[in-house]
């Protein structure tokens, strides 16, 4: 079927969108278990680029999951879809110029690295947000523990679905040992200087 579709090059590249923007453009994939810390940071990283006059737009997998993806289970294969879907979104926010900041648990290793390989390893950060299980536990902040032990759902990650930490993350944070502040400050010293790096 997709041979009928023929791919139309833009005439303004992806350079030059990055160009008019003054930045570098940048994927910042926040990957952990539930309640490990990933929206929390990625959000707090948004809020200190855009007032720094960065360019940027936060994809959060709670709310991906009302619209674009709201077709999609969490079966393995819902997962991996979810995954693919919002890698290609985040290649064509790459294309504009734009720092997209991600918060998925996106539980197998393959499929952040397929993103990687999509994206282009000088364009990606994989942020592992590092919690143990018990810590997430405990915070359990949209109570998904609790209704994995009680049964009323399956498939939850870090209990009867499996997590994959990353083998070489760019940057890993324990959010279970330091406050939320040190943890974005690491992250956001490090986005920048990729960020602004010459080319």
């Amino acid at each position: 079927m997709n041979d009928i579709f023929i791919w139309h090059e833009n005439h303004v590249p992806a350079v030059d969108r990055a160009k008019l923007k003054s930045q570098n453009p940048l994927v910042v994939w926040f990957t952990g278990l539930s309640g490990a810390g990933k929206s929390t940071l990625a959000n707090a990283l948004e809020v200190q680029l855009h007032r720094q006059g960065y360019h940027t737009f936060l994809l959060d997998g709670d709310n991906i999951r009302h619209g674009l993806n709201s077709d999609l289970d969490l079966s393995a294969h819902g997962r991996k879809e979810n995954i693919r879907r919002i890698g290609e979104v985040c290649k064509l926010f790459v294309d504009a110029g734009i720092i997209a900041i991600t918060a998925f648990i996106s539980p197998y290793r393959e499929d952040r690295d397929r993103v990687r390989q999509l994206i282009g390893a000088d364009n990606f950060v994989e942020v592992f947000v590092d919690a143990s299980l018990q810590s997430c536990q405990q915070r359990d902040p949209k109570s998904l523990y609790a209704m994995a032990s009680s049964g009323e759902i399956s498939g939850m990650t870090g209990i009867d679905d499996p997590y994959e930490p990353p083998n070489n993350p760019e940057l890993a944070v324990k959010t279970d040992g330091l406050a939320v502040e040190e943890c974005l400050e690491q992250i956001t010293q490090y986005v920048l200087r990729r960020v602004n790096a010459a080319d």
